[in-house]
Order: C-alpha cells, then sequence, then structure tokens
C-alpha cells in the first residue's frame, strides 16, 4: 500500500497551555485546506510522521500534536493535570489559535477514544472522522487487555514477561500494581517497569511479530506506561461518561471506523458495539490485520478511510 509521499511542516510550534504543559504542534499540507487533526494513541504515545502521509497534502490541512506529556510536549511524561478533560480543552485552545471553526478528526486507539469524547463535547465543530482500533475505554475494555482472562490467554509467554515485575499476589490484577510504580517519579524500578508495560502491549499489537513495532513501543515505553496507568488506574478519566449512551450527539457526524478483526489491544466487539450506536457510520473489518497502523491491511483501510471522507466533504464543498 502506498501512501502519500514524505512531506516536511510548513508550520512547527510550541503551544503553551495551562498547568505548565507546553503542546508541540506542526502543520502541514495545504495552510488553506480543510484542516483535519490527527489524535496519537496512549495516552502517552506521540504523534509519528508517517501519520501525514495519510492525507492529499493538496486537500488536507494536517495538524498533528502531542498530547500533554507525550511525545515532543513539555513537561515529558507528566501526570500533573493530565486528565482527559485537560487535553479536550487543549483542543479547542488549538483550534482557537489556529483560527478554525469546524475540522475533522482522524485517530487510532486511545486517539479514537480522544476524538469521540471530543465529539460528543464539540459535535457541531466536527466535520467527519476516520477512527481506527477502537477503544471505549469501559471497565470490560481495560479487563481484556490487562487482565488474565483476556488478551492474556492468547499471548501466554508475553503476559508471563508483563507479570513478572510484579509479586505473585499482584498478577491477576496488573493495573493498580504498576500504577503503584509508575506514579512515582523517582522509583528505581520505574524504567524496568515501564518497558515491561511497553512491550506486553507491542506484543499484542500486530497480528505477526514486528521488531519495527517493538522498537517504536521501546522508544515511548515511559511516557507510555506512566500516562496510560494514571489514566486507567489513576485519576485521568475520573468522573468521565461512557461512551456509547451519548452517540446520539454524533448522528448527523459522518464516520468510517477501521477495526482489524485480530486487534488484541481493543477487542473487536468494541468496533461493532460502536457502529450500532452510530447510525451512518460506515465499518471496514480488516480481515488480515490487528491493532497496528502500520499492519498492511490496516493501513490500506484507513488510507480508504480518509479518501472516502475527503470525497464526501468535497462534494459538500
Amino acid at each position: 500500500m502506498s501512501l502519500y509521499p514524505e512531506i516536511q511542516p510548513f508550520d512547527q510550534f510550541v503551544l503553551s497551555v495551562d498547568s505548565g504543559h507546553h503542546l508541540y504542534v506542526e502543520q502541514c499540507g495545504n495552510p488553506h485546506g480543510v484542516p483535519v487533526v490527527v489524535l496519537h494513541g496512549g495516552p502517552g504515545g506521540g504523534c509519528s510522521p508517517v501519520q501525514r502521509r495519510f492525507f492529499d497534502p493538496s486537500y488536507w490541512r494536517i495538524i498533528l500534536f502531542d498530547q500533554r506529556g507525550a511525545g515532543r510536549s513539555v513537561p515529558y511524561a507528566s501526570l500533573e493535570n493530565n486528565t482527559l478533560a485537560h487535553l479536550l480543552d487543549d483542543m479547542e485552545t488549538l483550534r482557537r489559535h489556529l483560527g478554525i471553526m469546524h475540522w475533522a478528526l482522524f485517530g487510532g486507539s486511545w486517539g479514537s477514544t480522544l476524538a469521540l469524547h471530543y465529539g460528543l463535547a464539540h459535535p457541531g465543530r466536527v466535520l467527519g472522522m476516520v477512527l481506527r482500533g477502537i477503544f471505549l475505554a469501559r471497565p470490560e475494555d481495560l479487563a481484556w487487555l490487562y487482565g488474565p482472562e483476556g488478551a492474556a490467554r492468547l499471548k501466554p509467554d508475553a503476559w508471563d514477561d508483563f507479570v513478572a515485575p510484579l509479586s505473585v499476589g499482584q498478577r491477576d490484577n496488573p493495573l493498580p500494581a504498576y500504577y503503584q510504580v509508575l506514579a512515582q517519579d523517582d522509583h528505581p524500578a520505574l524504567h524496568d517497569h515501564a518497558r515491561a508495560w511497553a512491550r506486553w502491549e507491542a506484543a499484542c499489537a500486530t497480528l505477526l511479530p514486528d521488531s519495527t513495532v517493538m522498537r517504536g513501543f521501546d522508544e515511548v515505553a515511559v511516557s507510555l506506561a506512566r500516562l496510560e496507568t494514571h489514566y486507567f488506574a489513576g485519576a485521568g478519566m475520573a468522573g468521565v461518561p461512557a461512551i456509547l449512551p451519548c452517540m446520539g450527539a454524533l448522528a448527523d457526524v459522518p464516520a468510517w471506523l477501521v477495526h482489524g478483526r485480530y486487534d488484541l489491544v481493543c477487542m473487536p466487539e468494541q468496533a461493532w458495539a460502536l457502529h450500532q450506536s452510530w447510525p451512518g457510520s460506515v465499518l471496514d473489518w480488516v480481515e488480515d490485520g490487528g491493532h497496528s497502523l502500520m499492519e498492511p491491511g490496516v493501513t490500506a483501510a484507513v488510507f480508504a478511510a480518509v479518501q472516502a471522507m475527503q470525497q464526501q466533504l468535497g462534494a459538500k464543498a
């Protein structure tokens, strides 16, 4: 599958938001094009240059930013004043700073979660969405990935490596145990725990083992592990309402959903449940794909979804 050629940003800057956080932002493509904002995974994953290449640079004004604590944003891996509410406020701050009235959303995994919550909070701002590897962040979704009865039963060797840093009594419920370590800036086991955390997710991210994907997870291990445990076991999503009961607010927003049939990070039932709750959404199952955006079948399906959104938005222009 060929993406658009590599492209360099026409604009890069740091956006200062509240509480001492500073977000890295870049813009690519057509400065006068249709705005689309890229929401990376994790939380804590950061953006990648390859994400620019899913968009026709003559049509789209492509906006990428690293969320609080992730990528090139600072302070790195910070948990302070880092919640879903903060991220949603940051998106609105960025939108206003750029003088944008409406934009499309592109997100995968945690990026799909953030896109959905933003859309529910600001449906009138959203032109359309392309979402991949749907993650609803329900208790059962967390239990699937971080409990012994979900993905662990399909990847038992990788699961044993994941829980190895924990005491025997903590291994049936590793999420709070990991959080106790990773929430401490100076814990002596922080880096070892972060690496084990990231490697578990990497092991589940692709249908076939992929050393490139594994290296990518290793590179963001600290921010990924700290922020994910903060959001999933700490205060990052405290009081956040469930997505599916609220989907009526997005009934008029066009959406293209892509999900790997063998996604072990985000169990496929999540994509089906969202699709069923979102009349008019299009769901494309990737029959030979897992979770990673860079698996060939997933890459092709996401690229096609962006093309479909461009065609529909272009027809409305």
